[in-house]
């Protein structure tokens, strides 16, 4: 099913590169706070100027427009600051997790290719030697060359450099849930899209937003560069709390925040989430993991502002956009597709499928990755063309859209479960583990089976204090549920977990529930 022809660049506003923005808030309202950590706070004067500087550091050590850099820190205002700074000098940000293993941090170096690497010491520790003559201290610099030591002086200003919407704006890496992580390089134009799209949620100069996820995470800057676009103010938060998210949220007359489900999950559970005035939200929003319908339908009841989901991939393509608070009654879908964006649904040969029927989705937009960095042949495998010729990103999700346009999604393709013969979508099987009253949360995934080719098997996050009120056993929830569903369909395993496994962005890794399974049995 198809939403119509993505909207032509020159239908949209000019496009502004976000330094030039940046400088028109300094210059306007030079005291109004920027970033801000605790009591550490930047005001847009502060922040303009640490921009230059960087700028002129990274145009003095010779790095031109195009080059790259490493970014590896905690949620600080100086890491916003290099981030910032080293677009205003036109290069390329290669924000990365140092969650990683070592030789997935090695691979993402050598991908990335950097000129300077900006790091804290855990990250220093996993920078190979080769690149270590490279490195600027984000924190003391015992191990590198610190960051007061490497900046120019206060006052210094960068070259003007050109760009131009198809220029590279950063590189981010994927979760790795399949492998090695793959570099998604977005283009400048492509924020430039989410910043526009800013006006439709309420952004503007009294903004004032809550982050609580990584830099290096697509979910984060979404709502990042919209705020500072605007002018207004984001509160970085390095490590999710819920109670002192609460704190701050309500302290700071929070207006917008992006969350991912699970911290929605735990907001909504805090004893005192009640207790704290949240007034001020205007529009909340959510991405990056499935958002299960029962906790979207209780931040309606009990959150003020506007819940919105966004589903889409970090490379771009199709998104689609569920405003729950205009749209109560399809909180079990993630919306209609954005406008100006194409959304089709195709089978395993890659043939357009009609309306009803499940398929992988794929989409087209204005807001397309270039491509995955230096892996020409996996950015085909991501790439699907209409017959019209027109380029469409491969989600790997299998979705159908129901009557009134609004996708539902089913699972991802990699977890479908092929049992039998059939096609088992472990959603299915995770929404009926999750009426139940003593199970807080549930992932269902495939494992092999000489009779089968693959079987289900659910693992299972206990609600707390559900063991000691009935002592439910395993065997017991799986009957339950297998009294429930059909024949084909029945889990051959089920397994109670202290928590399920997840990314710095709350997905959670069921490829690490597959191996640890076989593993353990």
């Amino acid at each position: 099913m198809r939403q119509g022809e993505p909207t032509p660049v020159d239908d949209l506003p000019p496009f502004r590169p976000i330094g030039d923005l940046l400088r028109e808030h300094a210059q306007a309202r030079p005291l109004h706070p920027a970033i801000v950590q605790g009591e550490n706070r930047l005001t847009w004067a502060e922040l303009d100027q640490r921009i230059d500087q960087v700028a002129a550091s990274l145009q003095r050590d010779g790095l031109v427009a195009g080059d790259s850099i490493v970014l590896c820190g905690g949620m600080t205002p100086w890491l916003a600051a290099i981030f910032l700074g080293a677009l205003r000098a036109g290069l390329v940000v290669a924000p990365l997790a140092y969650s990683v293993t070592a030789t997935t941090f090695a691979a993402m170096l050598q991908d990335a290719n950097p000129k300077r690497l900006f790091v804290d010491d855990i990250g220093f520790g996993l920078v190979p030697e080769t690149y270590r003559s490279d490195c600027v201290a984000l924190d003391a610099g015992q191990l590198c060359r610190s960051l007061e030591a490497w900046l120019a002086p206060i006052g210094a200003q960068p070259r003007p450099v050109e760009l131009l919407p198809e220029s590279p704006f950063n590189i981010i890496y994927s979760s790795g849930t399949t492998g090695i992580p793959k570099g998604i390089v977005q283009p400048h134009g492509m924020r430039w899209l989410h910043i526009h799209r800013g006006l439709q949620y309420g952004y503007s100069a009294s903004t004032v937003t809550l982050l609580s996820t990584p830099l290096y995470s697509n979910t984060t800057l979404v709502v990042f560069f919209p705020t500072l676009g605007f002018g207004g103010t984001v509160h970085l938060m390095p490590k999710f709390d819920a109670g002192e998210w609460l704190k701050i949220a309500a302290r700071e007359r929070v207006t917008h925040t992006m969350l991912v489900p699970v911290q929605y999950r735990r907001l909504m559970a805090h004893p005192q989430f009640d207790a704290h005035d949240l007034s001020a939200f205007q529009m909340k929003f959510s991405t990056s993991a499935p958002f299960a319908a029962e906790i979207k339908a209780d931040v309606l009841k009990r959150w003020p502002g506007g819940l919105v989901e966004f589903y889409g991939m970090t490379e771009g393509g199709g998104t689609c956009i569920l405003e729950a608070h205009l749209h109560p009654d399809k909180l079990h879908t993630v919306g209609p597709p954005a406008a100006g964006h194409d959304l089709r649904l195709i089978d395993d040969k890659g043939v357009e499928l009609p309306p009803g029927e499940p398929g992988e989705v794929v989409g087209r937009s204005p807001a397309m990755m270039i491509g995955y960095h230096n892996q020409p042949e996996k950015t085909q495998e991501a790439e699907w063309f209409s017959p019209d010729g027109l380029r469409f990103i491969r989600t790997g999700d299998i979705g159908r859209f129901d009557p009134e346009g609004f996708m539902i999604l089913l699972d991802r393709k990699k977890d479908m479960i092929i049992s039998g013969g059939f096609n088992l979508y472990p959603s299915d099987l995770e929404s009926v583990l999750n009426e139940h009253p003593e199970v807080q949360e549930a992932a269902v995934v495939g494992v092999p089976s000489v009779d089968w080719g693959e079987t289900p098997v659910a693992f299972v996050v206990r609600r707390a204090g559900a063991e000691s009120e009935s002592g439910l056993s395993a065997q017991e929830l799986r009957n339950w549920v297998n009294a429930r569903v059909g024949k084909t369909q029945r889990l051959s395993d089920l397994r109670f977990v202290e928590e399920l496994p997840r990314s710095a962005i709350g997905k959670v890794l069921k490829r690490e529930l597959r191996e640890n399974y076989r593993g353990n049995s």
